[in-house]
């Protein structure tokens, strides 16, 4: 039964719309949107859909297909960041896009909401910013708002943000919103411009897997939060509003200046992740443009190692996801997300693809681990209406 057909059963009446809006994977960049640096995601084609209608008496009903409850009745008033629906569960992201569009000036007087998704949770491939997104894009046009992409990726982030209460930045809300069919999406994370970058690795003979570890991870646990004050420790230290203004040129002297200051070591480590992985991104624009996708591997393993060792961020099942798929033949892996579990991506040759999976299913087995799930990685669109 459709998502629309679902509605109507639901509420008894045909809903005024369907829309979705993507998960994503971020090939490069990793905690540098906060950062205000460059991150490089790409939408997957893994949706949030939701049917909707707009409401006029206050009232918003909220639904999942992929949860075993009742519809939820809250009134837009009565929505207060932190409160029952702020703290977590996934009615809290729609919700919270209605709050923070409200709390934004814009007259939203209630809705009806039926989802589902098929975004892997708790995977770090950005399922709760699929349905931020699809809620903001949907009101955005019921309600005749006129916000653009990107303004309604920010307030989707700020939803997270605020009444939520898990301090991401924003990439995951712009690749949802602003992807593109066959394009990774270059973000510079402080003036939010973007630039479609072509990416079309079947024409290469590549291929980019995701490997889901299973491993779930709770990104409202403190572990983020920790890392992002880290990070503007660093900054306040050095002088600077956000660690983008430190030049890689200038690192070593950078990491210095925090040693001499007595910075915490954590805080030098971050420094150091933050800095190069915005390099890293640079990089792989500049491999892109020149047409060499095959040497961004190493850059991506290069990535994963920083993450692992600098961030701390990775765990045991992307460790062996990354060694076990460069040792097949690989050309290059990287755990991807948040980190503490969730996703990894692995560039290879379209036809050594089953024999990496194969590889990294067996060591899976060999460990003793849940056996992982394995994808192709299409760069898909963003936000969109359906019906």
């Amino acid at each position: 039964m459709s998502v629309a057909a679902q509605f109507s059963d639901l509420y008894g009446y045909e809903p005024a719309g369907v829309w979705a809006a993507p998960g994503r994977v971020n090939l490069i960049g990793e905690y540098t949107d906060f950062n205000e640096g460059f991150v490089m995601p790409l939408a997957l084609p893994h949706t949030a859909v939701a049917a909707v209608a707009k409401r006029t008496d206050g009232v918003l009903r909220l639904h999942s297909a992929d949860i075993d409850a009742p519809v939820a009745e809250l009134r837009v008033d009565d929505l207060t960041p932190l409160s029952k629906y702020g703290q977590g569960g996934w009615a809290a992201y729609p919700a919270g896009v209605v709050w923070a569009l409200r709390d934004a000036g814009h007259p939203v007087t209630g809705a009806d909401l039926h989802l589902a998704s098929t975004v892997p949770t708790g995977a770090g491939l950005s399922s709760s910013a699929a349905l931020e997104v699809v809620t903001a894009y949907a009101l955005n046009e019921l309600f005749e708002l006129g916000l653009n992409r990107q303004e309604l990726a920010v307030l989707a982030q700020r939803a997270e943000n605020v009444f939520v209460g898990v301090p991401c930045g924003v990439m995951d809300q712009m690749a949802s919103a602003c992807a593109t069919e066959g394009h990774a999406l270059h973000l510079d994370c402080r003036d939010l411009s973007i630039r479609q970058v072509p990416f079309d690795l079947a024409a290469q003979g590549l291929r980019l897997l995701v490997v889901d570890t299973r491993v779930k991870h709770e990104l409202g646990d403190g572990a983020y939060a920790e890392r992002r004050a880290g990070c503007e420790e660093g900054a306040r230290v050095l002088g600077v509003s956000h660690l983008r203004d430190v030049a890689y040129a200038e690192l070593a002297d950078s990491l210095g200046e925090l040693e001499r200051a007595g910075a915490d070591e954590k805080v030098v480590r971050y420094v150091r992740h933050i800095v190069s992985d915005d390099h890293r991104v640079e990089q792989v624009i500049d491999l892109l443009d020149a047409g060499d996708v095959r040497a961004i591997g190493p850059v991506l393993t290069e990535g994963h190692y920083s993450l692992r060792d600098d961030l701390r961020i990775s765990c045991q099942e992307l460790d062996l996801v990354v060694a076990t798929a460069n040792a097949a033949g690989a050309l290059g892996a990287r755990m991807t997300g948040g980190g503490f579990g969730g996703s990894a991506v692995v560039l290879v040759e379209t036809a050594d693809a089953d024999a990496v999976t194969k590889s990294v299913l067996a060591a899976f087995d060999e460990a003793g681990y849940t056996a992982p799930r394995v994808f192709p990685a299409v760069p898909s669109p963003g936000a969109r209406r359906l019906a």
